[in-house]
């Protein structure tokens, strides 16, 4: 008999009259790949809360105008994700705060650009990670930076291509800064000293984008 409360087990049948579709429809999703396996207790095959919260998430990314070819390409990319843990650095200190987002959630930032290339870039990247049923984005102004630009019209792949290319420079600079500091500082002071290059790069930056504009206007 199914357990109560979070560890509640389904028959097939229960669990699609719970997921508001038939029994054949569960059948197509689990050979199509798109949820995990069952447990099988003999010839009975048990589905728990993750395969409904699995038939939750298809069914919103469905009415959000996903196919199921791209869903499945992208719950491949899920399970095949990094673990939260890697990707954050299993405690390791940052100033930036992480975003815990349902994959439907992630649809709503991007909508169709929510690809399984895309998934997979981002991965990638370590912009994204996965726990369990829910996905990670490692930074709140990453992600909201990123959906502002997708939300301009410019494509999700090439706002991870240039954070790629701004990746390369970013780990120059912090090498330069760090190196800067552990040479001429005791290193109890970097950590503390770190605003100080940080404001060095917003500076120059937006320096670097003044001259950049100027330019671009005089060429028109």
């Amino acid at each position: 008999m199914a357990n109560e409360g979070e560890d509640r087990e389904y028959r097939m049948e229960e669990l699609a009259e719970e997921a508001g579709i038939t029994p054949r429809t569960l059948r197509f999703y689990r050979e199509r790949g798109l949820i995990p396996p069952p447990r099988r207790e003999g010839r009975i095959a048990w589905y728990g809360p993750q395969h409904l919260a699995r038939l939750r998430t298809i069914a919103a990314l469905l009415e959000r105008g996903h196919t199921l070819n791209g869903i499945a390409d992208l719950a491949s990319a899920f399970e095949s994700g990094r673990d939260v843990g890697e990707v954050l650095g299993l405690g390791e200190p940052t100033e930036e705060e992480p975003v815990r987002l349902t994959p439907e959630q992630l649809a709503d930032h991007f909508g169709d650009q929510v690809t399984a290339d895309n998934f997979a870039a981002a991965l990638d990247l370590g912009y994204l990670a996965t726990d369990g049923q829910d996905i990670v984005h490692v930074s709140r102004r990453l992600l909201d930076v990123s959906a502002a630009l997708v939300k301009e019209g410019v494509p999700l792949s090439a706002v991870l291509a240039a954070a790629r290319r701004v990746r390369t420079h970013t780990d120059a600079l912090a090498e330069l800064f760090t190196d800067l500091l552990h040479t001429h500082t005791r290193d109890e002071d970097v950590s503390r000293l770190r605003p100080l290059a940080k404001s060095v790069v917003e500076a120059e930056l937006s320096m670097a984008l003044d001259r950049r504009l100027r330019d671009i206007r005089g060429g028109n």
